[in-house]
Parts: C-alpha cells; structure tokens; sequence
C-alpha cells in the first residue's frame, strides 16, 4: 500500500501548481486540499515546541464518526430494499435486497455530499479557507433521516438550506449554532410535509418502469400510535401490528433510512465515548430525561387522558428516531454546550422535550428533531449560566 500512497502523492504533487496562489485554479485550491485530505491523511510534525501529543485532530474525529455511522447505514440499505421487495412481493434475498436498497439509499447520499461540497468549496474560495472535514459527517447523517423515496431535488434543496442556512451564514464550521444535518431535515419536513410524513412515504417501491410508486402503505410506528383510539393501549395496538419490543430494537420496520434501528445507534454512541468523540453526559443525560418524563406521564394516565400516556418508557426509547438522534446529533460539539454540568440538563431537556412533543402533539409524531434543535438554540445560554456560576463560587482575592 505504500507505492499506491507515493503514486497518489505524486499526481497530487504534479497539480499543486495549478491550485496555488498565482495558479490558474486558485480559486478552486480549498477543493483541491480537500480532496487530498481524503485520500491522504496529512502527517506533519510539530516544528517546535510546544509539541502536540494529542492524535485526535478534527480529521480523525470527523473520519470516526463515519466510522460510528457505517452500522445504521448498511442495516439501513438493508432494511429500505428488504421493505421495498416485501411490499411489491419480490424474492427477498440478501443480493436483491442489497441491490434494490442500494438503488434507493446512494442517490440519496451523492446528492448529499454534492450538493454539500458544491456549496463548501464556494464558501471556502470566497473566504480563502480550506474545506471543513465537517461535511464528512453531515453529509452522511442527512440522507440517514430521511424518507428512502424522497424525491432527489427536494433533498438537494434541503442540504442547501442546511449548509447555507444552517452553518455559513454563521462563519462555517465551529460557529454555527444549529446542527446543520438537523436544520436541512427540519426544512424538508416543513416546505415538503407531503413527501416527509404520512404512510405513504416510508416504503420505497418502484414499478417495471422504473417509477417509484407512493401508493404503498407503510405506517412507522410513532405515526401507527397516533391513530390509535381513546382507551386503548398504544402497546397492544403495536403488537397487533407485529411491532414488539424487539422487533422496535433491533429496527426491522419502515422508517427514514438509518433512524431505526435503535441498538445500532445505542451501540454507535457506545462506540464514540469511548473514543472520547462524543460526551456520555449528553447521551445519558438524554436518555434518563425521556424516561423519566414518560414515566411520569404514566402516574397520570386516565380514561381521559391521550393514550401515550400509559405507555412503558422503554417504547419510546425503541421507537422512532431518538436513538438516532442522542447518539449522533445531540453530541455534535459545535452546536452542543461544552461544560459538564450543562451537558447533563442538554441531553436531559432533549429527551423530556422529546416526550412531550410526541405526547401532546400528534402533528410531529416523532419529536427528537424539534427537541434538538430546540436545545441547540439554548446550549449558548446554559454554558454561559454554568460559567458563571463557577466563577460566583471562587474565593474572591484581598
């Protein structure tokens, strides 16, 4: 592998010119760093004092977080090509299905990354900084909540707002306030309501011609509950349904590309704290504040009240998106806080938020999309809160 690195070193090497100041392409250098960033992870030593022992620059960070993200999505191609086949009645073998997911899901995540780097290396020429590895990331975690049969221009549309919107307009990475994988979801969900909810939208199926058809009903769970009527119980409509427990877990239902499998995500965030890439306080935190708001929505359950009420809190921790979620977008550094004590009442308001939303408003059934980046609007404050009340404890000098 060592001559192929040398080999691609010296085609780079062959075109710096090119991309440099002076360079007939200078305007496009920030690309051209990008690009071999990629396929050449830069190793240049500290050239004097004080030398930097910490391995964990923002490329690796960025490069692990990829790696924490590939679990959901392979099950996620999986999964859309496995429902896909199920509801047109076609041979669900694991090739098939890999083949007809992969058909649905990789449109989805080229149009992210181009749409991403177009609008990157724009920013990046007018400002004459190098491309962020941020949109590494973002430009996976967009597609994966999505919808597998969104049309592509609306989902380019979405990453535009999300990377113009969401993080340029703020000075670009590490200084945008919201997580701009969430702010370019939340614009799809709102200007195409149509495509983003409903039970026609989760089941990608596409005819002889090569059409996708919407008329396949596919209910996520979150959106079956909703219909359930008054006095009944939420749980056993979702068995009647073959949503078990289990079955919520381990993701083997529709839903957006890579949010449903909620033991994978569980296991991403495990993977990332203990790499030190994303704090357990905010996933933690996250979790304990979405049980305990369900369970005590449970000591008021009635005959008049909703029926999610009497729901067991572990449902709502399998089910839908939260996983997703408080594993890989609430410990996004920028647009988290970044003291202690604020990232326990972070992660704890995301997951009671969540409860509530799903709860008293069935117009947003899932509810972690709004709680987050609710937060991230607050996560300035609480930091600032936590300062200073850190400094208001110090021993005044005489």
């Amino acid at each position: 592998m060592q001559w192929m690195a040398k080999f691609i070193q010296r085609l780079f090497d062959a075109r710096r010119d090119l991309f440099e100041e002076g360079g007939r392409l200078e305007k496009l250098g920030p690309f051209f760093e990008a690009t071999e960033a990629f396929f050449l992870y830069p190793v240049l030593p500290t050239a004097k004092k004080p030398v930097i022992r910490d391995s964990l620059d923002l490329k690796r960070f960025m490069s692990l977080v990829i790696v924490a993200l590939l679990p959901p999505t392979l099950f996620g191609i999986w999964n859309v090509g496995y429902q896909s086949r199920l509801a047109s009645g076609l041979s669900t073998g694991l090739l098939p299905v890999l083949t007809t997911g992969l058909s649905f899901v990789l449109p989805l995540i080229i149009v992210s990354y181009a749409v991403g780097f177009f609008w990157e290396t724009l920013f990046a020429s007018i400002r004459k900084h190098p491309i962020s590895e941020g949109l590494l990331v973002t430009g996976l975690l967009y597609p994966l909540t999505l919808p597998p049969d969104l049309p592509l221009w609306q989902a380019a549309v979405g990453m535009s707002f999300g990377i113009v919107i969401g993080k340029e307009i703020f000075g670009g990475t590490g200084r945008n306030i919201f997580n701009p994988a969430l702010t370019a979801r939340a614009f799809v969900f709102f200007a195409y309501p149509a495509q983003m909810s409903g039970n026609a939208v989760w089941v990608a199926v596409r005819n002889k011609g090569g059409e996708t058809l919407d008329a396949v009903t596919g209910a996520t769970p979150l959106a079956l509950t909703s219909l359930t009527a008054p006095f009944n119980s939420v749980e056993a409509m979702l068995r009647e349904n073959g949503y078990t427990l289990t079955k919520l877990f381990l993701g083997h239902y529709t839903g957006t590309v890579g949010g449903t499998s909620a033991i994978l995500c569980l296991l991403g965030a495990a993977f990332l704290v203990a790499l030190g890439i994303a704090n357990y306080r905010v996933v933690v935190g996250g979790i304990l504040g979405l049980l305990a708001m369900a369970a005590t929505l449970n000591l008021f359950a009635g005959p008049n009240t909703p029926p999610w009420f009497a729901i067991n809190p572990v449902y709502h921790l399998a089910s839908g998106g939260f996983a997703f979620g408080i594993a890989y977008m609430a410990t996004d550094p920028v647009s988290g806080p970044g003291t202690n004590g604020a990232r326990w009442i972070y992660g704890f308001l995301i997951g009671l938020l969540t409860i509530l939303i799903r709860v008293f408003n069935p117009a947003f059934p899932e509810g972690v999309m709004l709680a987050i980046l609710f937060m991230n609007l607050f996560a300035p404050l609480m930091e600032y809160v936590e300062v200073h009340l850190r400094i208001s404890k110090r021993i005044p000098n005489v």
